[in-house]
């Protein structure tokens, strides 16, 4: 009797093996990869294309259900040449459809970080796994300042970009910035700050480190959210090397996306660590939704200890969010990395 119990327990578990890998299974547990940080996606006919930090090249997974990243295929759509200001140090790169093509927003620099800008990339095809990617060059203002963590977003028909930036040329603090867009990989006009790093829970950034300076406070990894016709900006606080990183949220009060005063920032953070999930450091994240549109879901990295910092062991998690009565997303809590979920509802 024992021998035929072991033989179905293997039988059994090589179908769900199966299964997993045929991307049928209809629960997953995070992380979603092994690391990985700065994830970001996009769901378009039917397939979600999925990027984030791989610091020397860009890649582009594609999968019909984001759980199934482990086995998705998967493509490098760009490595930089040598001895360009953006050869090196590669961060939380972007991919969106915009106007019938692909467009791949990431920052760069030759090795000094002092010199990261953002760059982007287009790409024609249907399918961003296919055709040519195109090198459009460098996207900034005319300050040319330090700048990382673009996105972009369509408001009342007006295309916007959104960074983390310098406002000199020390690093000594990363503030959010905003501009309108002439066209995909154009800035028109002028860089306009609408947040800096105010609160405590923000301002947590001793480097300790001989090469940096002492202490950065740090808002980056702007991203907007869109609820019946209210705007929300969440961002990252806080160093990514400290265990303290946090999610804020500035809500839209005003009508000018572009003046601070129409941005109303909340007192405390939305999504922070879970000492008692083992979840530390939880940011910079992005959005989507379930396959058949009903569901809201945030994608985020972290690490699964304290004292991590931002090196590889981050890793990628997703997790189903709420809202609340007034409109403004309720993200909860970092959820453990045991815990059972239910993949994205499907469509039928």
């Amino acid at each position: 009797m024992n021998k035929h119990i072991k033989k179905y327990r293997i039988v059994l578990s090589l179908l769900l093996m199966f299964i997993a890998q045929m991307g049928l299974a209809q629960t997953f547990k995070n992380p979603l990869l092994p690391s990985g940080a700065d994830p970001w996606s996009i769901y378009k006919d039917g397939y979600y294309y999925y990027t984030q930090t791989m610091q020397n090249k860009l890649v582009i997974w594609k999968t019909k259900n984001l759980a199934d990243l482990k086995t998705a295929d998967k493509k490098t759509i760009f490595v930089p040449p040598a001895g360009k200001a953006y050869s090196k140090e590669l961060w939380a790169p972007e991919i969106h459809f915009i106007n019938g093509k692909w467009y791949v927003y990431f920052a760069a620099d030759d090795g000094n970080n002092k010199n990261h800008r953002m760059y982007v990339l287009e790409n024609s095809s249907k399918d961003p796994l296919q055709g040519e990617w195109v090198f459009k060059g460098k996207v900034g203002d005319a300050t040319n300042k330090w700048a990382i963590d673009g996105s972009v977003f369509i408001y009342q028909k007006q295309l916007y970009m959104i960074w983390a930036g310098w406002e000199g040329d020390i690093n000594q603090k990363q503030e959010i910035y905003i501009a309108k867009m002439k066209n995909p990989w154009t800035l028109d006009g002028e860089r306009h700050k609408i947040s800096t790093p105010q609160f405590e829970w923000e301002k947590h950034g001793d480097l300790n480190d001989p090469n940096n300076p002492p202490h950065v406070d740090v808002n980056e990894g702007p991203q907007v959210l869109v609820n019946k016709g209210k705007v929300f900006l969440i961002y990252s606080a806080s160093g990514c090397w400290t265990d303290f990183y946090a999610l804020g949220m500035l809500t839209l009060k005003g009508k000018n996306l572009l003046d601070a005063s129409s941005w109303v920032k909340s007192q405390e953070p939305v999504f922070k660590q879970s000492p008692e999930n083992g979840v530390y450091a939880p940011g910079h994240n992005s959005f989507f939704k379930s396959p058949d549109g009903k569901e809201d879901w945030i994608l985020y990295h972290a690490n699964s200890g304290p004292g991590q910092g931002c090196g590889g062991q981050r890793s990628p998690r997703a997790q189903k969010f709420t809202w609340n009565a007034d409109g403004s997303p309720n993200f909860g809590i970092p959820l453990k990395t045991d815990q059972e979920l239910n993949i994205p509802s499907q469509n039928k």
